[in-house]
C-alpha cells in the first residue's frame, strides 16, 4: 500500500449529520480546535548536549529553524476549526450509503459527456460544500499552517466495502501567469503523487480544450471522494489566459454548489483584484468565507499582546548560543517587533541569522545592536514593505503584498561557512567537565579566548568555591583579579574575601554583562545622542526641567 495510504476504521463521531457517512466516521476523531492545534507546535527546549556541541554542528541546527518551529496562534486555532468543518459538511451530501454519491457521479459522467459544466442528469442533488478564501500578505505563515493542519488528517483512505480511495485533501500551486488549464493539470499532477495513477497523461497530455478538463477534473474529485481541494498561490491565476474573470469565478462556483467538493483558495491581497466587482457577488453565491490574516500585533488595548510575547518566549528558547541571556528582555523584544513588524516569517529569519551572525562573529549572545546589524545588512530587500507597516499607509502596504526575502538560503550557507572555518576547539567538551554549573561554563566560554584554558579553569573553580553563592556579575571581577595575580592557583587554593582587589572590565568586554548594567546598554549604542535618549526612556537619567517645574 502506498505510505499515504491508509484502511479504513469507522467509528461515530456523535453528530447527527455525520452519522452512518464512512468518509467522515474514517476521519480521525472530532478534536476541539485549540487541543488539535496544540498538538502541531513543535520545537523543544535545547538539551546541555545540543547547547555545548561544536559550532559548525549548532548553526546547522539552528538554520533548521526556518522550517521546523511551529508555535501555533489564534490564526491557527480558526483554520483549523474551518478546514473540519469543511471537510466534514463537504461529505454530508456524498454519502455512499444513501446513494447520493452515486447521484454526483451519473451526474459528472452527463457533463462528460456533453462537455458542460452545467449538465445533470438527477436535478434532485444537493451540495453540502463551503469554500473559503484565505489572504494575507507573505511571510505571514498561510501555507506552512495550512500544510501543518492538513497533515493531521490521513490524505488517502481506502474503503475495502466501497473499492473507494478517499482523497481526504489535495493541496496544488498555481504556477507563476497560470491559467485555469494549469490548475487543471496540476490537479491531474497531485492526484497521480498520491493515488500511483496517470491521469497527467491520460487527460493532460491530450488536446482537450478548458471546458472538457474541468469536467474530467470535476468528475476525478467525486470518483476520489475528495474532502478539500486547496489550491495555493491563487494571486497568480491570470485572468487574461483564463477567459477573464468571471470565468474562473463561475468554475470555482460550480465546483463547490454543483460538484460538492469544497474549495479553499490561498493568496495574497492581490488575489481580490482577480474578482474585482466580483468578489462580493461570489462570496453570496458560493458561500465564501474570506480570513485576512494580518501581522502580529505588539500591543491591543494599550497592553502587550500575549500572543507576540507567547511566540516570541517559546522562539528565544530555542537559541543555541554559549552566552545567550536565559530571559527575554522587553527592550530587545521591542526592538525584534519593530525590525519585524510582526510578520512571522520575518521575525523567526531575523532570529536565525542573529544566531548565525552571533556564533561566526565569536560574540555567542543576541543583542539589540545586532539585531539592528542583520536587519540593516541582510534583510534590505523588504525594507520597503516593513517601512510601509509601519506607516500603517493601506495603500503602501497594498503595494507590497508579496513579501519574500530573496536568497535566504545563500546568506545561511555564507554564515555557516564563516562558523565552518573558524579554528576548532577541540578541548571544549573535556573543559566543561571540569566545570560544575551552567554559570562555570559560561564564564569560560566568555573570555577562554583572551587567557590560558587551565588558569581560566582553576581561577573560576576557586572563585566559586570561596563564594559559592555569587551573582555571575560579582564572581567576573573577583576571577580577573585571581587571573592577573602572580600567585599560582590550583583547585584547592583559597582566597581571602576582605583582601581581594577588584578590577574594572575592559569596554570591549561590556558586551558580556547583563541587559540591565549601564556598561553593556552603553556598548550597544554608537552616539552619545542614542545612549542618552535611551537612559532618559529607562527612567535612568534624573530630569532636571521636570524636577525644578514640580518643585515651583
Amino acid at each position: 500500500m502506498h505510505p499515504l495510504k491508509v484502511q479504513a476504521v469507522y467509528q461515530d463521531t456523535g453528530v447527527p449529520a455525520y452519522k452512518g457517512n464512512p468518509f467522515i466516521e474514517a476521519l480521525p476523531p472530532l478534536l476541539e480546535a485549540f487541543t488539535q492545534t496544540r498538538n502541531l507546535k513543535s520545537g523543544t527546549v535545547p538539551s546541555f548536549q545540543d547547547l555545548n556541541a561544536p559550532r559548525v554542528v549548532r548553526s546547522h541546527s539552528i538554520a533548521r529553524l526556518s522550517d521546523d518551529f511551529f508555535q501555533p496562534l489564534n490564526n491557527h486555532i480558526l483554520l483549523t476549526e474551518k478546514i473540519s468543518l469543511m471537510i466534514r459538511g463537504g461529505y454530508v451530501g456524498r454519502n455512499p450509503c444513501t446513494g447520493d454519491l452515486q447521484k454526483h457521479l451519473q451526474n459528472g459522467y452527463e457533463r462528460i459527456q456533453k462537455g458542460d459544466l452545467n449538465a445533470f442528469k438527477f436535478e434532485s442533488v444537493k451540495s453540502t460544500a463551503q469554500s473559503m478564501l484565505l489572504i494575507g500578505c507573505s511571510g505571514y505563515g498561510k501555507t506552512t499552517s495550512l500544510i501543518r493542519t492538513l497533515s493531521a488528517y490521513p490524505q488517502v483512505i481506502y474503503h475495502r466495502n466501497f473499492n473507494i480511495e478517499q482523497v481526504v485533501y489535495l493541496k496544488i500551486d498555481c504556477s507563476h501567469n497560470g491559467s485555469l488549464k494549469e490548475i487543471c493539470l496540476n490537479f491531474f499532477r497531485a492526484l497521480d503523487q498520491v493515488l500511483d495513477t496517470n491521469y497527467e497523461k491520460q487527460y493532460g497530455l491530450k488536446r482537450y480544450n478548458i471546458q472538457a478538463l474541468l469536467t474530467k477534473m470535476s468528475q476525478l474529485a467525486n470518483a476520489h471522494a475528495l474532502g478539500l481541494l486547496a489550491i495555493d498561490e491563487i494571486q497568480h491565476l491570470s485572468r487574461s489566459k483564463s477567459g477573464g474573470s468571471q470565468e474562473m469565478l463561475n468554475f470555482f462556483v460550480t465546483m463547490v454548489n454543483t460538484i460538492g467538493v469544497p474549495i479553499m483558495l490561498i493568496g495574497t491581497p492581490k488575489a481580490r483584484e482577480i474578482f474585482e466587482a466580483d468578489f462580493r457577488s461570489a462570496r453570496r453565491g458560493a458561500g465564501f468565507g474570506a480570513i485576512f490574516w494580518e501581522p502580529l500585533p505588539e500591543y491591543i488595548d494599550d497592553q502587550l499582546n500575549p500572543e507576540w510575547v507567547a511566540f516570541t518566549d517559546n522562539l528565544w528558547k530555542q537559541q543555541l548560543l554559549n552566552q545567550r541571556d536565559e530571559f527575554l528582555s522587553d527592550e530587545i523584544r521591542h526592538v525584534w517587533y519593530d525590525l519585524s513588524q510582526g510578520i512571522i516569517d520575518i521575525v523567526v529569519k531575523l532570529f536565525v541569522l542573529a544566531q548565525l551572525r552571533a556564533i561566526a562573529a565569536n560574540k555567542e549572545r543576541i543583542t539589540s545592536k545586532l539585531l539592528h546589524q542583520i536587519y540593516n545588512e541582510e534583510l534590505k530587500p523588504v525594507h520597503p514593505m516593513l517601512e510601509a507597516l509601519r506607516s500603517g499607509n493601506v495603500e503602501k502596504i497594498s503595494r507590497y503584498s508579496d513579501l519574500i526575502i530573496p536568497d535566504m538560503d545563500r546568506k545561511v550557507f555564507d554564515l555557516q561557512k564563516m562558523i565552518q572555518t573558524m579554528p576548532l576547539d577541540t578541548t571544549t567538551e573535556d573543559i566543561y567537565k571540569q566545570l560544575a554549573t551552567e554559570d562555570e561554563r559560561r564564564i569560560y566560554t566568555m573570555f577562554k579566548e583572551e587567557f590560558e584554558p587551565q588558569r581560566l579553569i582553576e581561577c573560576i573553580k576557586t572563585a566559586y568555591q570561596t563564594y559559592p553563592t555569587a551573582a555571575r556579575q560579582q564572581i567576573i571581577p573577583i576571577i580577573f583579579s585571581l587571573l592577573s595575580s602572580d600567585i599560582p592557583i590550583s583547585s584547592g587554593t583559597k582566597i581571602k574575601k576582605a583582601a581581594e582587589k577588584v578590577e574594572y572590565l575592559k569596554p570591549k568586554q561590556w558586551e558580556t554583562l547583563q541587559q540591565e548594567d549601564l556598561r553593556f546598554i552603553h556598548s550597544q549604542y554608537l552616539t552619545e545622542y542614542e545612549l542618552h535618549q535611551t537612559l532618559k526612556e529607562k527612567g535612568i537619567i534624573l530630569d532636571m526641567k521636570n524636577l525644578v517645574l514640580k518643585a515651583g
